[in-house]
């Protein structure tokens, strides 16, 4: 195995491990957008769905370079 195989397999593995983070950060900001909005604190509410659609689109960007690496 090449050296550079190895490294595009680290950088892979790497960017699966800060992939797998970021879809956990999402289900946390989930629950706690549905408790803020349950309570009443619409304008908070808001802005965390702003902050999860910036994560899913940052993470289909992260997935899509995951698998060009591998492919690679």
């Amino acid at each position: 195995m090449s050296d550079n195989t190895d490294v595009k397999i680290a950088t892979a593995d790497a960017l699966t491990l800060l992939l797998h983070n970021q879809h956990a950060i999402g289900a946390a900001i989930e629950e706690i957008t549905k408790w803020l909005s349950e309570s009443g604190v619409e304008s908070v509410s808001v802005n965390a769905i702003v902050a999860m659609e910036t994560l899913d689109k940052n993470a289909q960007a992260i997935a899509d370079a995951i698998m060009r690496i591998r492919q690679s």
